[in-house]
């Protein structure tokens, strides 16, 4: 008895599937032209994103990449008006983000926030940087602490506060360092020396070797003498 009563639920499951299946090829056949149009239509745009970015997106990222060659090597040589804003004859940062976006990648937003704060124009400075949006952790961190001395120029210490602390915990090596020194001397600046303190101590407890480490004594004893 109980295996007929299974025989007949497989019967019954059976005629359920092939009902799905009936429907659904119905539906195709009812719809046929419908549903080819439509898959016709997706490979077709697919065609069309795969056509522009090869002959167009790529080139324009590959072009903005060469005009960025001149610009870094001004960079390098410190020459920030000229890697800014170019001669007539080569573009400068400026230019290339006004001509091509990020297509050169988001690090011209670095270069370009960098050469403002070199030539005192804070503002534009932080308008650049801001705009930064790399992986990379230790240039974010770079870019944090030019924020930062860009806030300083503009007398903003609690946010180059934020700033120099947010870079030294974006990158925990060796650069730190200098950004908890800089930290710091905003705090004094802020008359908050018990906050310096605790900056400078850190420097010195969690990074002995760094170069900041080595003077680090004169920052602390200036502090604790003025406490005494």
């Amino acid at each position: 008895m109980a295996n007929k009563n299974l025989t007949e639920q497989e019967k019954l499951q059976q005629e359920a599937v092939e009902e799905k299946v009936s429907s659904v090829e119905k539906f195709f056949n009812e719809n046929k032209k419908l549903i080819w149009g439509v898959l016709i239509g997706i490979a077709a745009c697919g065609l069309i994103v795969l056509a522009i970015v090869k002959f167009y997106v790529q080139p324009v990222k590959t072009e903005a990449k060469q005009q960025m060659f001149p610009a870094e090597a001004n960079f390098r040589a410190q020459n920030y008006d000229l890697a800014l804003n170019g001669d007539g004859n080569v573009l400068g940062f400026a230019q290339i983000i006004k001509e091509y976006g990020n297509k050169a990648g988001s690090v011209v937003n670095f270069y370009a926030g960098v050469c403002e704060l070199e030539l005192g124009n804070f503002e534009n400075a932080i308008k650049y940087l801001n705009k930064y949006n790399g992986k990379d952790e230790i240039l974010k961190a770079r870019a944090l602490n030019c924020k930062g001395d860009a806030f300083v120029g503009l007398e903003k210490y609690a946010d180059a506060l934020s700033c120099f602390e947010k870079a030294a915990a974006q990158a925990d090596n060796i650069f730190a360092a200098a950004y908890l020194l800089k930290a710091g001397i905003v705090c004094e600046e802020m008359g908050d020396n018990a906050k310096a303190l605790s900056f400078y101590k850190q420097i010195k407890n969690e990074y002995p070797q760094s170069m900041e480490a080595y003077s680090i004594e004169k920052y602390i004893s200036r502090i604790e003498n003025q406490v005494k």
